[in-house]
């Protein structure tokens, strides 16, 4: 029973105490502001090596076997044709590996091609230097064999040490760069495309047909079409 009107007011109303508002956890990440950005990757310089590394060597491949094949396929000791067709296949898988382990590494989606690639490489270096000094199937070189063994190692060995360091595993490790989409230049100027394109036809068959001849033709003075024709 209520003695005065305070403890009246305290059996019938709701208490009017207000407790300090304590704001909620939230577990959901708050969404990124307009104005925050994503600090662009930079490539480290023992991934760009090693990339640069494997590139040039398929380059290399690639020009040592342009200028080799005239000397293979003249050479008194020309081997079966079925041979030259594996030897070209085997070295078109050489030359697209390097490049593109190389290309791989770089763009940070993994390193294993490139060190699988480097670790073949030294096993046919191994190999070949075994039967060049075993069998007198290679002539002698203008260098001992040992020294040229040691600086044909010298690049997949390069290559294995520099995707092993650190920086380059951890830029694999962070997984493959992002790409800016960019507008296609061709939908953009679609005319000027076009008109390019017609421009260099043009001129490519205003070459064909009114180029003269100067060697071979059939009439002194005639132009291309014309010793096409009577050819």
């Amino acid at each position: 029973m209520a003695i005065n009107v305070l403890d009246v007011r305290d059996t019938f109303a709701p208490s009017r105490a207000r407790m300090p508002r304590v704001p909620a956890l939230s577990i959901v990440p708050a969404a990124p502001t307009a104005s925050s950005t994503v600090a662009p990757r930079r490539l480290p310089l023992t991934v760009l090596a090693a990339g640069a590394l494997g590139i040039l060597e398929a380059v290399g491949l690639m020009a040592t076997a342009l200028t080799g094949i005239d000397g293979v396929l003249n050479s008194p000791l020309r081997p079966e044709g079925w041979l030259v067709v594996v030897g070209l296949l085997v070295l078109a898988a050489w030359i697209v590996l390097c490049a593109g382990s190389g290309a791989v590494l770089i763009d940070g989606a993994g390193r294993r091609l490139l060190v699988n690639v480097a670790y073949g490489e030294i096993a046919l270096v191994a190999v070949l230097t075994v039967v060049a000094v075993a069998t007198p199937l290679f002539t002698t070189p203008p260098l001992p064999f040992p020294l040229l063994a040691l600086l044909a190692l010298a690049v997949p060995v390069g290559k294995l040490l520099l995707a092993g360091a650190p920086s380059a595993v951890q830029w694999v490790a962070d997984g493959p760069r992002t790409r800016e989409r960019r507008p296609d230049p061709v939908h953009a100027h679609r005319v000027l495309a076009t008109v390019t394109l017609g421009v260099i036809g043009l001129a490519l068959g205003a070459v064909a047909f009114l180029a003269p001849v100067h060697a071979g033709d059939a009439f002194p003075g005639t132009t291309a079409s014309t010793a096409v024709f009577h050819g």
